[in-house]
This record gives structure tokens, sequence and C-alpha cells, in this order.
């Protein structure tokens, strides 16, 4: 704890701060600590039991994915109030656990948006990687039907699902397209140069191209 205080950098709080995640500490020096520690599962939950977000994102990065049992990474979820915090745990532990697709289908409708959010970015995963078994052409109905009105982060998630279904699964990317023409949702997001807007047709189209090999 003495050790990531000593790299509290007002600067790195500031721009931290505008994302809604409150700590200072330069992400390549924390990840420089967890190399030198390697994996360690006890040490994992004490620095998460301090509620430091600091010391939770060391926490995951030492921790042993697989070791966490479902109800444990449920109130994880639900303690982790920084974005960075929820980001990192799912896709760095809950992805990797065994229990991942039960927490993915309890969390969807979760009625806490930030959970529902971890949810969709699970089942973005699954778009991408496992598709077999999933109801894309429902998922794209509680897409048109509520994205437009979601808070930011569940927002976001459903956005990049809808992308991910519109990219992989040319049947659906029709119907993918015209919903994100019709929501608009992210349309003017700032995208700087030479990146992808994550509005989802510009995305979809873009990454299709790209597929081509045009």
């Amino acid at each position: 704890m003495a050790e990531l205080a000593g790299l509290e950098d007002p600067r790195a709080r500031e721009v931290n701060e505008r994302h809604g995640d409150d700590h200072g500490v330069n992400l390549s020096k924390l990840r420089a600590i967890a190399k030198r520690l390697k994996t360690q599962q006890e040490l994992a939950r004490d620095l998460w039991a301090t509620g430091d977000t600091a010391a939770r994102l060391l926490a995951l990065l030492v921790c042993r994915p697989k070791a966490f049992g479902r109800g444990e990474l449920d109130a994880m979820l639900r303690e982790a109030r920084a974005p960075k915090v929820q980001d990192w745990l799912v896709n760095y532990v809950v992805k990797k656990n065994p229990h991942a697709e039960e927490l993915r289908v309890a969390w969807l409708s979760d009625p806490d948006p930030v959970v529902a959010s971890a949810g969709w970015a699970l089942t973005s995963e699954r778009v991408v990687k496992a598709p077999d078994g999933l109801d894309l052409e429902g998922l794209l109905d509680v897409i048109e039907a509520e994205m437009k009105d979601s808070p930011d982060r569940l927002q976001w998630a459903m956005n990049t699902c809808l992308a991910q279904i519109g990219i992989g699964h040319p049947g659906l990317r029709a119907r993918a397209l015209e919903i994100g023409e019709r929501l608009e949702v992210l349309k003017d997001y700032p995208t700087p140069p030479g990146c992808t807007s994550p509005f989802a047709p510009a995305w979809i189209n873009e990454m299709v191209r790209r597929q081509a090999g045009h």
C-alpha cells in the first residue's frame, strides 16, 4: 500500500477522475509491480479488501482468475464502483473463470446498469468467439428497445454488442446497421483521426471493409 501511495501522481489522478476512476497511479508502473509479484491469490484478496482503487487494480493483475467462486465475483463487481476496476475485473478475471457463462446470463438482465453492462460485455465476447446458442435476433430486439435510453456505461456495452453482431454475422448486418442509423447512439462521439468511430454503422462498415481486404 505504501509503494502504491508513493506512485500517486496528481496529474494522472486528474485525468482518471474525468473517467470516474479515483486513483492516480500510472498503469504501466502498476503492471511492473504485478510482474514482480507474479500470481498471489491471497495477496490479491487482501489488496481487494482494502477498497482502494489502485490496490484493487493490482489485485486483478496478481490474482488467479479461476480461483474465484461465482458469488465472490458477483459481489466484487457490485463493490467495484470505479469503471477501470469493473473493466479489468470482467476482462482479466471473469472471462477466464469457469462461472463466466452463468454470470453473463445473470448479469444481462440485472436492474443495476453497471452490472448489466458487464453482462453485455461478456455477451459481446461470445458474439465474437462462441455465438452458437446465442439468440442474436433477441439481443438485437433488446438493443433496439433499450439502448437509446440506457445510462452511458450500459449504452456503450450494448452498442459494442450491436457492432459485433453486425461485423460477424452477415445475415443480421442490415438490421444491425438500420438499428444503429435510427438510434444514432454515439453518432457524434469525438473520434481522433485514424481511429474508428464507436458509432455502430461506421464501426461495422469499417471492419467489414478491412475483412474484405480493401
